[in-house]
């Protein structure tokens, strides 16, 4: 057993890709044993997603070679790879939106009658119990389109682990879950261990690293850095490896603000089963986060402020302008914005370039009397952006699908920059982003409330909803209960945690 723990299940040697002239991997190496939880770590562009599509058969590798068991490993299609008893949970998902639940996880491997029928009752009766052994509460016969971001995790993760894995790789796997599924997720990795299966996780959260890996490899601008037992090595350490220099702060000091001007007022906002009666102001220069357990309202709460969901009764008052009849070109045009958690469903134009979804919420800014598009000035603001934000692309013409999770991520945040709103509302904006970029997102809303513009921060993780506002909103089942100034009240993750549970 002891051998078998030790065992070398996967190694990449020497790999090496280059796309249109820009090596992205440059000699890489990395290997993964049995019974551990490797962490890839890197920022964002640093490689660690073209390293695993080469792993998993989507890219091929210019030069080096991977092995898995002792032999080369050869994939000719993604598909291949669930039959070598490799899983893999990609941060974006990989979801039919239109079947249910129970569909997605046996998709191409239903069971079936006699006459090649699918036996639907069978197909749901084996997905519930998958679900009920990983503990997750989802009803295996919902529709994937109706799920949350966060649910939308917990099954990709249930349709991996639904495999016989030997390998299984974890892109972000708790990127989009709150404390109480990232326990299931962990309950389940620690078992996974216990039977030698070697896990490969692809996270920026420290606090995932601290409890659950046993080793990590860091990549950077395509290069292998550093390779260490996790107890062999600090935070710091790791930090500056990933990033290339010291980091002073990891949450900068916030800005000092007033709460003088009122910039969002909500008043009684009510949707029937989600939201109940929901009340609060925001200030000029104030960031406001909001927190909560999955299915707590937050992002319900956000898209009935935007007006993405219809409200059943309530007002929004956004700069002293009440928004009758809402809906997102309306908040828009009042100068209100919305930074959605989905960024492939609704905050982006996937096959248009960066500078198309840069002016998209501002597009009349770039039009001119006959109703062309000023190129020049188009062009002149996504540059601007794109060197604020520090947008890793070939050029501002690049396709956004194209770009890595966290660059497409800061082109979503561009837009809304260039849009030049009185209120943003953040919803997760660091899910998926690596350390220095998040440090670099911190400051960016710091320039924003300094200009007086409100900030909305919607975020599932605890420390950053402290690190980074002034104030907290806590909601549990669509309503507000708690309203804490996060330094006058000494506020701490436990008090959240409390009141969000409840």
């Amino acid at each position: 057993m002891e051998l078998e723990q030790n065992r070398i299940i996967l190694s990449a040697k020497n790999i090496t890709k280059t796309y249109s002239g820009v090596k992205v991997l440059d000699d890489v190496c990395m290997d993964v044993r049995a019974g551990e939880v490797l962490a890839l770590m890197g920022e964002n562009g640093a490689g660690k997603s073209t390293l695993i599509k080469i792993i998993t058969g989507v890219e091929k590798a210019d030069a080096g070679e991977i092995v898995y068991m002792g032999r080369p490993l050869a994939i000719h299609r993604p598909a291949d790879i669930y039959g070598k008893s490799i899983g893999i949970v990609h941060q974006e998902f990989n979801l039919l939106p239109e079947l249910n639940v129970a569909q997605n996880l046996f998709i191409a491997r239903e069971p079936l009658k006699k006459l090649g029928i699918v036996n639907e009752k069978l197909l749901t009766r084996k997905a519930r119990e998958i679900m009920r052994k990983l503990e997750i509460d989802i009803d295996v016969e919902e529709r994937v389109s109706r799920l949350s971001v966060a649910e939308q995790q917990l099954v990709e993760i249930a349709k991996s682990l639904s495999y016989d894995c030997r390998l299984l790789i974890l892109d972000e796997p708790t990127a989009a879950l709150a404390e109480k599924e990232t326990e299931i997720l962990f309950r389940v990795i620690n078992s996974l261990k216990e039977q030698g299966v070697a896990i490969v996780l692809v996270s920026h959260r420290m606090s995932d690293i601290r409890r659950i890996v046993d080793r990590t490899t860091v990549l950077r601008d395509g290069r292998f850095i550093a390779s260490h037992r996790l107890c062999e090595t600090t935070e710091e350490q790791l930090t500056k490896e990933i990033v290339g220099r010291e980091l002073t702060a990891y949450f900068p000091p916030k800005p000092e603000h007033k709460r003088i001007k009122p910039m969002l007022e909500v008043k009684n906002l009510s949707i029937k089963g989600v939201l109940h009666d929901i009340s609060f102001t925001a200030y000029s220069g104030e960031i406001l986060a909001i927190a909560g357990l999955m299915g707590s309202g937050r992002t319900e709460l956000a898209h009935a402020i935007f007006g993405k969901l219809p409200a059943d009764s309530g007002e929004v008052v956004v700069n002293g302008v009440s928004l009758k009849r809402r809906s997102p070109s309306r908040s828009i045009r009042n100068r209100l914005g919305y930074a959605t958690e989905d960024r492939k469903k609704d905050g982006l134009m996937l096959n248009l370039d960066i500078q198309d979804n840069v002016v998209l919420s501002s597009y009349d800014k770039f039009i001119d009397r006959i109703g062309l598009v000023r190129e020049r000035a188009a062009a002149r603001a996504t540059d601007e952006q794109m060197e604020r934000l520090h947008v890793r692309a070939t050029n501002r013409h690049q396709t956004v699908k194209y770009l890595s999770g966290g660059n497409q991520q800061k082109v979503v945040l561009a837009k809304w920059l260039c849009a030049d709103v009185d209120v943003l509302i953040m919803d997760e904006p660091t899910r998926g982003i690596d350390i220095g970029a998040k440090i670099e997102i911190y400051h960016l809303i710091h320039q924003l409330v300094a200009k007086g513009v409100c900030v909305i921060f919607i975020s599932s993780e605890l420390p950053e909803i402290i690190g980074v506002s002034h104030r907290v909103l806590i909601m549990n089942k669509g309503r507000l209960v708690g309203d804490m100034d996060t330094d006058e009240d000494n506020l701490t993750q436990e008090m959240i945690y409390s009141y969000s549970a409840r």
